[in-house]
């Protein structure tokens, strides 16, 4: 992998590379842009197969991170970290402190927080070694769960979704399938009920789905058979690239809007939703609640504040519908394309020279 040919082509300002002989720690952070602000990105900790797999993870997830604060109007920049290891049995008190000495280091470039593989214990060890971390226990200040909020903030994307497509963000009567329920699935689906849609459920946990079935009224089918159901929106709300080749001619809706990350296996499957009339709700955008949240933390959580923020997430996908329209584009292109503008327009206001 030519590592600086990449960060130059896709704009990326600091790859840092920690190491720790005690703990056994390798880690890497990636720092995209910090045009709008810090770069703000959870870690995640995972057994890569080789040390370019977790290079190039790290590296595309941090500049995810930018688009999504971007686009969720934060004044914040992008970035990730990756401890490559095995969360199950590789973590320990001085791995974790190691790590948030490496944060602590870069002086406020990057803030992190907790990520697949690590959880909220875990930065609270980070925590007593760096003041750059987010997502640690309530006790300490933090939000708590994320998910609730990140689920609101789905549903009122898809409320604006529903504006987009009928005219009208009244989704009672309306069927939503909705592929997975986990935390922010369950919660989605609470929120759809509350509503009036009717509800199509499906996840491998079958004691998901029950509940789903008892507490919603929900109809349950087979984790594949979700793709077939006749329904108005379809929500992704589990595993990525649920839009590929073996699926996109099996959708049977109107839109797509949902919770999980990177719905499109590639971009030309957001190209033939376009060309099909199927709204895609780009996934970064419309399930950004929860980073919404946790930036609350750092300016001490309040939670009537960050819940106001959270519903900001009705605008910003309305706009994008708006820039597709006006730019004669797919969605996805618009997000990125909603999101690029506003980094160029604040990045041109900070190039004035002011002397701190």
């Amino acid at each position: 992998m030519k590592i600086f040919e990449y960060m130059e082509k896709y704009g990326y300002e600091q790859l840092v590379f920690c190491h720790d002989k005690t703990s056994g720690l390798k880690a890497i952070i990636a720092i995209h842009d910090t045009t709008l602000g810090p770069a703000l990105g959870g870690t995640r900790m995972w057994n890569y197969e080789n040390e370019e797999d977790a290079i190039l993870d790290v590296l595309r997830l941090a500049r995810g991170m930018t688009y999504k604060a971007a686009a969720a109007g934060l004044n914040l920049g992008g970035g990730k970290a990756v401890i490559i290891g095995d969360p199950k049995k590789d973590k320990s008190e001085e791995l974790w402190r190691a790590f948030g000495r490496f944060v602590q280091s870069l002086n406020g470039r990057y803030i992190t927080a907790e990520d697949m593989g690590t959880t909220v214990q875990d930065m609270d060890i980070v925590r007593l070694e760096t003041e750059y971390v987010t997502g640690v226990s309530a006790s300490a200040g933090s939000s708590g769960d994320p998910s609730p909020k990140t689920a609101l903030g789905v549903f009122m994307g898809l409320l604006a979704t529903a504006k987009e497509v009928w005219g009208s963000d009244d989704i009672s009567g309306k069927t939503v399938a909705v592929q997975g329920i986990g935390h922010v699935g369950y919660y989605l689906c609470k929120h759809l009920h509350e509503a009036g849609a009717k509800l199509i459920v499906t996840d491998i946990d079958q004691e998901s789905v029950n509940r789903a079935v008892q507490e919603f009224g929900a109809q349950a089918v087979e984790p594949d058979a979700i793709y077939d159901v006749e329904c108005d929106i379809f929500a992704p709300c589990a595993l990525g690239a649920v839009v590929n080749d073996n699926t996109i001619n099996r959708f049977k809706c109107k839109a797509i809007a949902g919770c999980a990350n990177n719905v499109l296996a590639e971009d030309r499957h957001g190209d033939e939703l376009h060309r099909r009339g199927i709204l895609y709700a780009p996934d970064y955008v419309i399930n950004a609640g929860g980073l919404m949240n946790v930036a609350d933390e750092l300016k001490g959580y309040n939670e009537e504040r960050a819940i106001a923020t959270v519903k900001t997430i009705y605008n910003n996908i309305a706009k994008v519908y708006e820039i597709a329209k006006r730019d004669n584009i797919p969605t996805y292109k618009a997000a990125d394309r909603m999101a690029e503008e506003r980094i160029e327009k604040i990045g041109r206001i900070r190039s004035n020279f002011i002397r701190r």
